[in-house]
């Protein structure tokens, strides 16, 4: 239990309701059901099951000490090592504990993990492990593979309902409990209401509030609004992890080139062919992801440009290792082969979220939270390569023992009727959608890989005055999640992990993590409005 953990109330059970409602079909939210199997579960995503989600999206693999000579004490000292500072000590000891229990749940539901000609796991090394770890399918392909296995077992279970193409907008409550969630069907004018008697947010990541990002176009924040809506604490917002090296060929998405490329020996050049990564980190180019991706956004920032060199490392073996980078980089007109591939950091992952215990409890009764969306304390300041897949696993298999213990089932299928109406606003207006775009725009200017507290200030001013134009659920949350990011990053005044302030560079003497509600940060962005810096912002550049 991590320090924190007696803050968070125990669930409480309601009377008539008998739903387990997963709001995400990522890895979180399908492992948490079919754990939860016979109860009935209803999975709400966003996307079609399985496709849309950075799970399916994810090429590293799944992290765990399942080598000889390696050890989860020497998994959890590496993930401390790159927390900065911020991780909770027994959280990652019992994540990387239960690492092996979970690849072998995977491999259970059918899950091709590459293995040696031994039939023993074949595993790769990523930046800063100190041991080959990862397990993945096909060298970038773990997954889709992992998804691919679990939508079909999934498929199979007759206790999972599955209702897709809805994203979530509210968390409904009565007094201090959640008892279900409302959704809008995408591009259409039917809201559901469907209520619960547990809910587990497993709604991925905040990437899509970024202009360049790997994420796909459902990462967009709409879970961690719904949950600082209800009156949950949210931690570490301001940590968002930039992928280093996502493809620069003006794709959104960006396309990601894995840190599994430099793990095989690929070297980080600028345009004038020097090796900008010696001098900067001993490990070179496996450092930090943090570090890397600050070194990548100077050498662009100063006009020099940023590239992969797989030519010696890789070479003829690029395609059959990396598959799908690849094929990307095929689309683009890159040959990976014979030149050089272009790169750029990315919004990538949120070590931020819902602040949860060790059972994947939030602060607000009934409600729990799995994945990206969660702040579990496993990632402290700066997420270690490969860690979220298995964060993912080892939480929602948690929370299913958690609300299985809490709220006994007695294996009768009963799943509540969907309260189902037609709602008034259909698509975005032109309105909603300038709304969209200044927010992407606003946090890869000014909430990205350098902050400062100006940028800070006037990225908070106007987001608080567009906010006052969202009519809909789905545009007001992206607008909230990005001031929860926005106002954290004020708040931190120093520089540690993947959250650097240029006008205060340096860490301070201790390292604490943050706490915030969603009225502290409101309060926050009205005095940012009425500030003269927020109103030079308001004034003076394009509005709405």
């Amino acid at each position: 239990m991590s320090q924190f953990g007696s803050s968070l109330a125990p669930a409480v059970a309601l009377n008539g309701v008998d739903d387990v409602v997963i709001l995400g079909g990522g890895l979180a939210g399908l492992f948490c059901a079919l754990k939860l199997a016979p109860r009935p579960v209803t999975i709400v995503s966003n996307a079609p099951i399985g496709g849309g989600t950075s799970s399916a999206w994810a090429q590293g693999g799944i992290a765990a000490a399942v080598a000889e000579g390696d050890c989860h004490a020497a998994h959890t000292k590496d993930t401390l090592t790159a927390g900065d500072g911020l991780c909770e000590e027994a959280i990652v000891e019992g994540m990387t504990q239960e690492a092996a229990d979970r690849i072998h749940d995977l491999l259970g539901y059918g899950v091709p993990f590459d293995k040696d000609l031994a039939g023993k796991l074949a595993l790769s090394r990523e930046a800063a492990h100190s041991n080959s770890r990862v397990v993945r399918v096909r060298g970038d392909m773990a997954g889709e593979a992992i998804m691919k296995a679990l939508v079909d077992a999934a498929h199979k279970t007759p206790s999972i309902r599955i209702i897709e193409g809805y994203i979530g907008c509210q968390l409904l409550t009565e007094g201090r409990y959640v008892t279900g969630i409302t959704a809008r069907r995408r591009g259409g004018t039917q809201r559901i209401t469907i209520p619960a008697k547990a809910v587990v947010l497993a709604s991925g990541g905040i990437g899509h509030l970024y202009s360049t990002t790997t994420n796909p176009g459902e990462a967009n924040g709409h879970g961690l609004a719904m949950a600082a809506r209800a009156g949950a604490l949210v931690s570490d917002a301001e940590f968002v992890q930039f992928h280093p090296t996502a493809l620069d060929v003006d794709v959104d998405p960006a396309p990601l080139a894995s840190e599994a490329i430099r793990g095989d020996g690929a070297l980080l050049v600028n345009g004038e062919g020097h090796r900008f990564m010696t001098g900067v980190h001993p490990d070179l180019e496996l450092a930090p992801r943090d570090i890397v991706a600050r070194a990548i956004h100077t050498e662009i920032a100063e006009g020099r440009g940023a590239f992969l060199d797989c030519r010696e490392a890789i070479g003829a073996n690029f395609p059959e290792h990396f598959s799908r980078v690849f094929a990307a980089c095929q689309n683009a007109g890159i040959d990976p082969v014979n030149g050089l591939i272009p790169v750029a950091p990315a919004a990538h992952y949120h070590m931020g979220g819902v602040l949860t215990d060790a059972c994947g409890r939030t602060s607000v009764d009934n409600l729990w939270a799995a994945g990206e969306v969660a702040s579990t304390g496993a990632h402290g300041a700066n997420r270690l390569a490969s860690n979220s897949l298995l964060e993912a696993v080892v939480f929602a298999s948690r929370i299913a023992e958690d609300i299985q213990a809490l709220m006994p089932h007695h294996r009768v299928h009963h799943w509540a009727e969907i309260d189902d109406r037609e709602d008034l606003a259909s698509k975005r207006n032109t309105q909603e959608r300038a709304v969209v775009s200044l927010v992407r725009s606003l946090m890869s200017r000014h909430v990205g890989v350098v902050r400062d507290a100006d940028g800070l200030t006037r990225t908070l001013a106007r987001l608080h005055n567009a906010e006052k134009l969202c009519k809909r659920d789905s545009i007001r949350n992206m607008v909230i999640a990005a001031k929860l990011i926005t106002g954290s990053a004020l708040l931190r005044e120093e520089s540690r992990g993947g959250h650097f302030r240029s006008d205060f560079p340096q860490k301070n003497d201790i390292a604490k993590r943050s706490f915030v509600k969603l009225s502290q940060i409101e309060t926050l962005a009205e005095d940012a409005a009425a500030s003269d810096i927020g109103q030079q912002a308001l004034e003076k550049e394009d509005m709405l």
